[in-house]
């Protein structure tokens, strides 16, 4: 990867994060190479490079993954000050999903008629989450009612008209002051419909005057109903906007996400029903496991995956 032409080395933190025996490196890396153009993300053998913004400045965030550890190193561009190593380490802990207690759920059911089978298949998945809150919430608003594909790409476009960009090469995902910096043309150039620029724009303007305070509630267990409620009060914010935004930025693992399409298909293939799973019938079969809904989520989405990569949410 071609290096940043301003860089500090002083200024830049580096962590080393020690991985369980079955820490699956390749679920991280493929849930941050989904967009095949590596506009914001390059996974480069066992390593990824992530532009991000960092104190609303372009960063490149680097994790290479050894056997039993990786390392993670930060570069921001013209840093006006120290950043500090245990804010990069929790926030690549938090990313490779090393905060989840997934030991407990495969002892609990190991031994499921249904669910043993998945963790057999996929033993010590953990959910890979969003470098943020802001990019996870931004991305489920994105990924509404489209294919994941189609998701990927307006994403892209996203990442592409707020012109953030880090000095090594790499776009860098925007923050709410970015977004908020658009016009709602400038989303609707970019591929947005109406309704979802103007959901984009609410939720950003939201965050910065501190109605959603997203960094506050992920530093210490996050409020789920209170994120709930005011997250659905947006227009253009339902329930599966919410429950995927709180799995993959706050990594709660409780979230029904019966609304899901590749949720339920996934059931389907597991269960062997010959017809389409309605949300209906998916939230009541998820029903049955709290509080691991999300999680049960994430395992059906890696079997859809088995015979679909794209299918990754």
């Amino acid at each position: 990867m071609e290096q940043p032409t301003v860089r500090d080395f002083t200024l830049a933190p580096f962590c080393t994060i020690e991985l369980p025996a079955d820490f699956r490196a390749c679920d991280v890396l493929e849930f941050h190479c989904r967009d095949a153009l590596a506009v914001a993300e390059k996974v480069d053998g066992g390593a990824l490079h992530k532009g991000l913004a960092w104190q609303g400045r372009p960063a490149c965030l680097t994790i290479r993954f050894h056997d039993r550890y990786a390392d993670a190193e930060l570069l921001i561009d013209r840093p006006q000050a120290s950043s500090d190593p245990e804010s990069l380490k929790t926030l690549v802990q938090r990313m490779l999903g090393l905060t989840q207690k997934v030991e407990e759920f495969e002892h609990f059911y190991r031994k499921h008629p249904q669910l043993g089978p998945l963790i057999a298949m996929h033993p010590g998945l953990r959910v890979p989450l969003s470098a943020s809150p802001f990019e996870a919430l931004t991305w489920a608003v994105t990924g509404q009612q489209i294919s994941v594909s189609a998701a990927i790409s307006l994403r892209r476009k996203l990442i592409q008209v707020a012109g953030l960009k880090h000095s090594g090469g790499l776009a860098c995902y925007p923050d709410a002051s970015q977004i908020a910096g658009l016009s709602i043309e400038d989303l609707r150039q970019a591929g947005f419909s109406q309704a979802k620029a103007q959901t984009l724009m609410t939720l950003s303007r939201m965050v910065l005057e501190q109605q959603l305070p997203l960094d506050a509630w992920n530093r210490n267990v996050p409020p789920v109903d209170e994120i709930r409620e005011r997250l659905l009060s947006v227009r253009g914010v339902g329930p599966w906007t919410v429950n995927y935004a709180l799995l993959r930025g706050f990594g709660w693992l409780d979230g029904s996400l019966h609304g899901d399409a590749g949720v339920r298909r996934g059931m389907q293939t597991l269960l062997g029903i010959p017809d389409k799973v309605g949300e209906e019938q998916a939230r009541i079969w998820l029903a049955g496991f709290p509080p691991w809904r999300a999680l049960v989520a994430a395992h059906l989405w890696a079997l859809n995956a088995k015979t679909s990569p794209a299918a990754y949410a």
